[in-house]
């Protein structure tokens, strides 16, 4: 021991004279280490609100999955954009994003969605901070994981191998007649979807990914048999293993008369799902259809400017209807119920104009009950309401939950059918109203640290079209917005699609 307490001696008194430079470079070496090291210590330690990228070429891009309660698990993409991805690649210690993806764009999720309708400001120094719906609480399917592309630190060179992209074939119009067909369904009118070219040609299915309303709608329309009820990725009516895969990359707007004039990725691209069998596209169909319409001249008559004190504020920012400088402002000011917000309110007002009536794609036994407003939500997203500069950049936002859906007002001769109070049903029925009125919590659009001036506002119902409608191209009113201190004016609406 007393040798080794020697040579400790002596090392320690003489390598500090002799290696000044090794010393430096040494100190470099560790700095860096530690840097690596915070980097990634809660992503392999598995700590609560870890998160990590899966799916993409490296360790700077993929989709999104976050560690809580001892399981990973996925971040849905509604509503995500650029905050959201500012937070994400600053909690993994890369110096800013690229790009906020949607849809699975790295793959579709492979594990429960832990997080949705998460809301940034951008300045959290995690996403866990974030306001969202609650752990666990979503509506989405394996096709919207939230994703992320990051700046890398290190540019790479000229002389380095260059990664090699996933080859995205273009996605073109096929310029032939394509008969279209519904098979292994319970009744005519649902089934997987399959297609042929040329009255001798072999059917074959239509690869599920990105498969959705719109499309379904094409279909539905094609074949003669109304509106789209559901459209989904499946091989409840058979899969791949029945018949090969003849399309995929299906992209329609909605308003085709028939499936040959949508984009497809050209024939003979093998996709993905050639490898899964029940990843196929299906749909069902229905004769009659609900269809929502926005009535922008009551926003327009009934707009206005209201500045509030955050204390009558306590019950909505517990529903994200608040800037996020407002959370700062609780955060970190003791006096912040004195402070006020300045809201731009207006009445929401929606007509069924459809066939049939309006109701929640969710559940009712799976609809959540938030005790701060006493009321279920049947719809986690019911309206966006979105202000952009002249440069198109969004610079403000709200958002509506479905507090309720019910008839509030109808046409003469329509009884109302729905109702909120005492756990009733909610809808909305043909010829009949459900109003947001400016009065009531939400239905604003928090401008308070927007400067006056030209914007552009677009309010828009059923925007994610997970709920099905005859057309969405009713759905959304883009309108000129003039802000000044005295007052806020809507003029020259135009309706459109979310």
């Amino acid at each position: 021991m007393q040798w080794r307490w020697l040579i400790f001696t002596v090392a320690a008194l003489w390598l500090p004279s002799v290696q000044p430079l090794q010393e430096s470079t040494l100190e470099k070496s560790l700095l860096q280490r530690e840097q690596m090291v915070r980097k990634y210590l809660k992503k392999l330690k598995k700590e609560e609100g870890a998160i990590k990228l899966v799916g993409g070429r490296g360790d700077f891009e993929g989709n999104v999955e976050i560690f809580h309660s001892g399981r990973w698990g996925g971040i849905c993409d509604d509503e995500w954009d650029s905050s959201e991805a500012k937070v994400i690649c600053r909690q993994l210690g890369f110096p800013g994003f690229v790009k906020a993806t949607h849809s699975g764009h790295f793959g579709m999720a492979k594990r429960k969605f832990w997080m949705d309708n998460l809301f940034c400001g951008g300045k959290e120094k995690e996403i866990s901070q974030c306001h969202f719906d609650g752990w666990g609480h979503n509506d989405c399917e394996p096709s919207e994981a939230a994703g992320v592309i990051c700046k890398q630190e290190v540019e790479p060179t000229s002389t380095a191998k260059p990664v090699p992209e996933v080859f995205k074939p273009k996605k073109v119009r096929l310029h032939q007649e394509l008969d279209v067909r519904l098979v292994g369904g319970r009744v005519p009118s649902e089934g997987r979807v399959e297609v042929r070219l040329g009255q001798d040609g072999l059917w074959g299915t239509i690869c599920g990914d990105g498969w959705s309303l719109l499309q379904g709608n094409v279909v539905c329309r094609q074949l003669e048999l109304g509106f789209a009820n559901d459209a989904v990725q499946t091989d409840f009516f058979g899969g791949a293993n029945v018949s090969e895969v003849l399309l995929s990359g299906t992209e329609c707007y909605g308003n085709e008369s028939s499936l040959d004039e949508c984009f497809h990725h050209e024939i003979g691209w093998k996709s993905g799902c050639s490898e899964r069998g029940n990843h196929v596209a299906a749909v069902t169909c229905v004769e009659k259809m609900a269809d929502l319409a926005f009535d922008h001249v009551e926003m327009e008559q009934s707009m206005h400017l209201e500045d509030r004190l955050m204390y009558l504020l306590q019950c909505a920012m517990e529903e994200n209807c608040v800037a996020s400088q407002a959370y700062d402002i609780q955060r970190d000011n003791p006096n912040w119920h004195l402070e006020t917000r300045r809201l731009l309110k207006f009445t929401a007002r929606v007509l069924n104009t459809g066939t049939a009536d309006f109701r929640p794609h969710i559940p009712k036994h799976l609809w959540e009950w938030h005790l701060c407003h006493m009321h279920y939500h049947s719809m986690e997203v019911f309206a966006t309401f979105d202000i952009y500069n002249a440069a198109g950049r969004k610079v403000a936002e709200g958002h509506k939950a479905s507090f309720c859906l019910e008839d509030n007002q109808c046409l003469p001769g329509t009884e109302p059918k729905y109702a909120c109070a005492n756990y009733g049903d909610q809808g909305i029925s043909v010829n009949c109203a459900d109003i947001y009125r400016y009065n009531i919590d939400c239905q604003w659009v928090d401008i308070s640290e927007l400067e006056f001036g030209q914007y552009t506002l677009k309010v828009a119902i059923n925007p994610e079209f997970k709920v099905p409608e005859m057309s969405f191209d009713n759905n959304a009113a883009t309108c000129e917005l003039t802000y000044t201190e005295t007052y806020a004016r809507a003029y020259n609406c135009q309706m459109e699609r979310p």
